[in-house]
C-alpha cells in the first residue's frame, strides 16, 4: 500500500510515491511486476479532482485499490494540504460528528463511481479513527455500489470506543481491503481521557486479531491481508465515551497497559515523531519498527494458516 499522503521529509502532495511522473509511474509498476507485487494506494479526503489523480496513478502503476477516508474538515483541499494527520495533538477536539459530514460524503463518493468504473479500480473507505462501523454501512448503503467499500482497520475502532470484532462483523459484507495491526492502551495524564491508544507489533497486542480475520474470511470478500506497521504511535480517543458501545478503559481490549517508554526519556505524545527529541531515539525505534514489521508479517501468516484451517 503506497501511501500518497504528506508526513515528515515526504513530497506534499504525493507522500511516498515522490511524483506522478509517467516515466516514474512506469519504473514502480515494473518493479511491482518483476517482484511479483499487488499494489494498492493510499490517500485520503473525497476531493473529486483528486481522487481522479490517484485513480490514474492507481491505472498507471497496475493498482486495483485505493484506501482513502473522510477527512476531518469538509474542505477536503485544505485537509489535505495542512499535513499528515500521524501527529499527535493534544489540542484536537473529540469530533462527535455533524451527519453532513457523512452525507457530502455519499455524494462524494457517487460522483467518483464512473471515474472507478472505466479504470477498474475500486475505492475503499477506511474506519479513520473517527467513524463508528454504523456510520460507515450507512453511507455503504446510500452509495450502493460495487466499485464503493470498506478498508476495515484492525485497530481503529477502538478510537471511537468501539469493540474491533463488533467493527468486524458490521464491516465486513462491505470490506474490500484491509490493515491488520494490533494495539494496547497506556496512560497519558496530558490527554483527556488519560489514556491513549497505543500501536504495538501484531499479536502483542490486546485486539483479538484472529476472532477479527475469522470474521473477514467468513463475511467478506477480501483476497489478501496488509499489514500495517504502526508501533510505536499513539492516537487519542477521537470520540466521547460510548460512542463505540465502550464507555471505559479497563477491561478486554482496552486492559491498560505500561508505557513502552519512561515518560521522562519519551511521552506518548512524543512516540510518532521521536526525532524531535533525539536522533538516536530515531535511530532506535527505526530498529524496532522494522523488526515489529517482521513480527507482525510473521504472527499474520500464522493466523491466516490457522484459520484457514478451521473454516
Amino acid at each position: 500500500m503506497i501511501n500518497l499522503i504528506k508526513d515528515f521529509n515526504l513530497d506534499p502532495h504525493w507522500g511516498t510515491l515522490k511524483t506522478n511522473a509517467p516515466e516514474h509511474l512506469k519504473k514502480v509498476r515494473d518493479h511491482l511486476r518483476r517482484y511479483n507485487m499487488y499494489a494498492e494506494l493510499a490517500t485520503k479526503g473525497l476531493d473529486y479532482d483528486h481522487l481522479l489523480e490517484v485513480i490514474q496513478v492507481a491505472d498507471a502503476i497496475g493498482a486495483d485499490m485505493i484506501r482513502t477516508y473522510i477527512p476531518i474538515t469538509l474542505n477536503a483541499k485544505e485537509d489535505r494540504e495542512s499535513g499528515g494527520e500521524g501527529r499527535y495533538d493534544l489540542g484536537k477536539v473529540r469530533l462527535d460528528f455533524d451527519p453532513v459530514v457523512f452525507d457530502q460524503a455519499v455524494v462524494s463518493l457517487k460522483r467518483i463511481i464512473p471515474a472507478l468504473k472505466k479504470y477498474r479500480v475500486r475505492l475503499a473507505l477506511e474506519n479513520h479513527e473517527y467513524e463508528t462501523a454504523d456510520e460507515l454501512v450507512e453511507v455503504m448503503k446510500k452509495v450502493d455500489s460495487p466499485w464503493v467499500g470498506l478498508h476495515y482497520d484492525f485497530g481503529n475502532a477502538m478510537m471511537v470506543w468501539e469493540e474491533p470484532v463488533e467493527a468486524a462483523r458490521k464491516m465486513a459484507p462491505y470490506t474490500l481491503t484491509t490493515h491488520f495491526k494490533d494495539h494496547i492502551v497506556i496512560p497519558c495524564p496530558e490527554d483527556d481521557y488519560k489514556y491513549v491508544v497505543c500501536g504495538v507489533p501484531a499479536g502483542e497486542g490486546n485486539i483479538d486479531l484472529k476472532e477479527c480475520l475469522k470474521v473477514m474470511l467468513e463475511s467478506s470478500t477480501i483476497q489478501r491481508l496488509t499489514v500495517e506497521m504502526c508501533y510505536p504511535y499513539c492516537a487519542q480517543f477521537k470520540r466521547t465515551p460510548g460512542t463505540g458501545g465502550v464507555d471505559r478503559v479497563g477491561e478486554g481490549c482496552f486492559w491498560v497497559e505500561k508505557p513502552l517508554y519512561d515518560p521522562k526519556v519519551l511521552a506518548p505524545k512524543e512516540y510518532y515523531y521521536p526525532q524531535e527529541v533525539s536522533e538516536e531515539l530515531l535511530e532506535e525505534l527505526l530498529v524496532k519498527q522494522k523488526e515489529g514489521a517482521r513480527r507482525s508479517a510473521e504472527y499474520a501468516r500464522k493466523l491466516c494458516e490457522e484459520c484457514g484451517g478451521e473454516m
